[in-house]
C-alpha cells in the first residue's frame, strides 16, 4: 500500500513550523500589510525589531573574539594572519572605489535630480542636525585611536568590533608564543565558549520572525508607501546600480574562486531576508560567520575579514553616497565638473570608512562631501531625509554580499579556502562534519536545538590529552581539531 501523502494544509503548517525562511517571509508580508492598514498602530511595533537587534549585538563581540583567537591558534602562523589583513584591506578599497564610480556614472547617465529646481533656502537644515544628533565623522587620527582598546572589558561592553579584533589578535599571538604545553586548557575553553555562543544565537534566532514583523510594520507605518512615488526615480536608480554592482561581484567571485554568487544567495537566503527585514547586517553576522566557515573558509579568514568589512567595506553605502551627492547637486541646479566629481570620490573614500555605528552617518558623510566641494549648500542634504530609510534594504544587501565575497576572495588568495567543500555547501550538501570542526552548524535547521555527539566531549577529557606539537611551542592545527570541535 503506497504511503499516505500529507494534505496541503499539513505540509504548509510543517513548513511554517520548521523553515525560518518561510517564517520570516510571512512576517515580512504581514508587517507590510499591518503598516499599510493601521499606520498609527504599526509604529508601536518598532521595539520588536530593536529588541532583537540588541540581543544579537550582545553575542557579536564575544563571538568575533572566540573565532579569531581559535583561527589564529589553529593556523599556527601569525604572519599568515597579517597577510590576510593586508589583502582584505586591498580588496575592500578596490570594491568600495568601484561602488563609488558605478554610483557616479549611473547618476550622471540617469540624472535623478534634474528638473526638480529645489530652492535650498526652503529646506530645513535643522532636520539634518536632529537626525545626526549633532555628531561628526571621526578624523583619520580619531579613527585609528578609537580602534585601540582602552580596557579589555570596555571593548566588549561598548561592542567596538575593531577593538575586539585587536584584543583577539593579541590573545591569539600570545597562545602561539606560549604553546600548548604552557597553556593546555585555554584554547579548549575558548572553543567551548564559542559553542555556547552559537547555541545562544540559535535561541535568539527563534525571535527573528517577530523582529522582522515589527521592523517592517514600523517602516511602512511611519514612512508610508507614498514616499516611493515621490522619489521613484532615485530609488529605482539606486537599486538598479546595486544590482549592477552585485552582478560584478558575481563575476569577480566566479573568476577568483569558481563559486556561484547566485548559489551563495540561496545558501544564505534566511539570513538575507532577516537582514532585509531588520535593516541591519549586524543582526545576521553570527549566522553568516557560521555558514562561511561551513562553506570552507578558514576560521582566521572569516574572523578577520567579515568583522573588519563592517567598518571598511560598506559597498552599499558607497553606492548610495555617490548617487545621493549627485542627486542633491542636480536637484538644486548645481552642475558638478569632472574634477569636482573626482573630489567626491576621494572624499567619500575617506568618509565612508568611519561611518559604522554612528547615528545619521550617511548625512554626516554627505554634509562633509558638500562642504569639501563648496558648491552644494549644506542644507540641501535634507532632500534625502524622506528617502534614506527606504534605501536601507539596498545598502544592507550590497554591504552583506560585498563582505561575504571578500571573505571568499581573500581566503582563496591566501590559500585558506576549501573550494571543494564550498561547492558542496552551496549545492546544498551536508558539510557539517568535515575536519574543519563545523559540527554545530546543524543548528541552522533546528534553530539552536541541542547539537550532536560533538557537544558531549568533556573539557578535561580528550581536550587536555592532545599531544603537544613536536619541536615547536606553537599550537598546530591537527592537535586542536579533534579534541574540541567548533560550533558552526
Amino acid at each position: 500500500m503506497p504511503p499516505s501523502v500529507p494534505s496541503l494544509p499539513r505540509r504548509v503548517a510543517r513548513t511554517l513550523r520548521t523553515s525560518l525562511f518561510a517564517q520570516v517571509t510571512c512576517a515580512l508580508v504581514l508587517g507590510i500589510v499591518v503598516g499599510k492598514l493601521w499606520p498609527d498602530t504599526a509604529t508601536a511595533f518598532q521595539p520588536l525589531g530593536d529588541g532583537f537587534t540588541r540581543l544579537i549585538k550582545t553575542v557579536i563581540s564575544p563571538l568575533v573574539f572566540c573565532v579569531v583567537v581559535v583561527g589564529i591558534a589553529k593556523a599556527g602562523d601569525l604572519k599568515a594572519f597579517g597577510r590576510i589583513g593586508v589583502k582584505a584591506l586591498v580588496w575592500f578599497e578596490i570594491a568600495s572605489t568601484a561602488a563609488l564610480v558605478i554610483g557616479l556614472v549611473a547618476a550622471n547617465v540617469v540624472g535623478p535630480g534634474r528638473g526638480m529646481n529645489v530652492d535650498p533656502s526652503s529646506l530645513d537644515a535643522a532636520a539634518v542636525q536632529e537626525t545626526t544628533g549633532g555628531g561628526h565623522l571621526p578624523t583619520t587620527t580619531e579613527f585609528v585611536l578609537n580602534a585601540l582598546p582602552q580596557s579589555f572589558i570596555g571593548a566588549f561592553a561598548e561592542n567596538e568590533l575593531l577593538q575586539v579584533l585587536i584584543l583577539a589578535c593579541l590573545v591569539g599571538a600570545a597562545l602561539l608564543h606560549l604553546g600548548h604545553t604552557k597553556v593546555p586548557k585555554i584554547l579548549p575553553a575558548i572553543e567551548q565558549a564559542q559553542e555556547i555562543i552559537f547555541a545562544v544565537v540559535g535561541f535568539i534566532m527563534r525571535l527573528a520572525p517577530i523582529a522582522v514583523f515589527g521592523a517592517m510594520a514600523h517602516l511602512v507605518g511611519n514612512y508610508g508607501l507614498g514616499v516611493m512615488r515621490t522619489y521613484a526615480k532615485l530609488i529605482v536608480l539606486c537599486y538598479v546600480a546595486a544590482a549592477l554592482f552585485i552582478a560584478l561581484l558575481a563575476v569577480a567571485l566566479k573568476a577568483v574562486t569558481g563559486l556561484s554568487l547566485w548559489k551563495f544567495l540561496r545558501y544564505i537566503r534566511e539570513e538575507m531576508l532577516l537582514a532585509l527585514g531588520t535593516a541591519s547586517t549586524e543582526s545576521v553576522m553570527p549566522r553568516v560567520m557560521q555558514k562561511l566557515r561551513r562553506a570552507g573558509a578558514r576560521d582566521d579568514a572569516v574572523g578577520l575579514v567579515l568583522p573588519t568589512g563592517y567598518s571598511f567595506n560598506l559597498d552599499g553605502a558607497s553606492l548610495y553616497l555617490s548617487i545621493g551627492t549627485l542627486f542633491i547637486a542636480q536637484a538644486v541646479g548645481v552642475d558638478l565638473s569632472l574634477g569636482q566629481q573626482i573630489t567626491v570620490v576621494l572624499v567619500l573614500m575617506l568618509t565612508s570608512k568611519g561611518m559604522a555605528g554612528i547615528p545619521g552617518s550617511a548625512f554626516l558623510a554627505l554634509s562633509a562631501t558638500a562642504s569639501s566641494l563648496g558648491a552644494i549648500p549644506a542644507g540641501a542634504v535634507a532632500l534625502l531625509l524622506g528617502v534614506d530609510r527606504i534605501m536601507d534594504s539596498m545598502r544592507v544587501v550590497t554591504n552583506l554580499l560585498g563582505n561575504c565575497v571578500a571573505v571568499f576572495a581573500v581566503s582563496r588568495w591566501e590559500g585558506a579556502l576549501d573550494t571543494a567543500q564550498a561547492k558542496r555547501a552551496l549545492d546544498g550538501e551536508d558539510t557539517s562534519t568535515p575536519d574543519d570542526g563545523e559540527k554545530g552548524v546543524g543548528a541552522e535547521k533546528d534553530l539552536g536545538v541541542e547539537k550532536g555527539p560533538g557537544a558531549e566531549k568533556s573539557p578535561g577529557g580528550d581536550t587536555g590529552t592532545a599531544a603537544p606539537a613536536p619541536g615547536i611551542p606553537a599550537q598546530k592545527p591537527k592537535e586542536l581539531k579533534e579534541p574540541a570541535p567548533e560550533a558552526g
